[in-house]
């Protein structure tokens, strides 16, 4: 388990991959209740600029933040996000995985504090499709 004190600015983590399906994009339009014909609508997506269905980006960001190692983290809870980009579409067929970079950290007292990280989604190419910052809540170490 890493706990607050175990993070310090400049470490970085890379997470495992996940390929994007046509089965996402149904199931999150069913889901959130966003049919935008771009995500959805095979014959309207031929003639827009990517010239074919994509990802909603809540959609990138869901699946992508579930590839985090949430569970090997101590988090209290999710602070925030701020700054997201998305800067190439994701498509079916891509696979994702999101590369970490701690960016600064934040002591607030017994409970924990408050970790800074950029995320840059990267598909299969190698091409960042998306960028974050995002902040945690994360446990200290308990006293012994």
């Amino acid at each position: 388990m890493k706990y607050f004190e175990d993070f310090e600015p400049g470490q970085k983590f890379v997470t495992r991959a996940r390929t994007i399906t046509e089965a996402d994009i149904v199931m999150f339009a069913a889901f959130s209740g966003d049919w935008y014909p771009l995500h959805t609508d095979a014959e309207y997506a031929k003639k827009s600029p990517f010239g074919e269905r994509i990802a909603h980006g809540m959609l990138v960001l869901s699946a992508t933040s579930g590839l985090l190692p949430l569970y090997e983290w101590a988090i209290v809870a999710f602070y925030g996000m701020d700054k997201v980009r998305f800067s190439l579409p994701t498509k079916i067929g891509d696979t994702l995985h999101v590369e970490i970079e701690v960016l600064e950290k934040e002591d607030k007292g017994d409970p924990g504090g408050v970790v800074t990280y950029r995320n840059v989604v990267k598909n299969q190419r190698g091409e960042d499709v998306g960028f974050s910052i995002v902040k945690i809540f994360i446990a200290k170490k308990p006293q012994e």
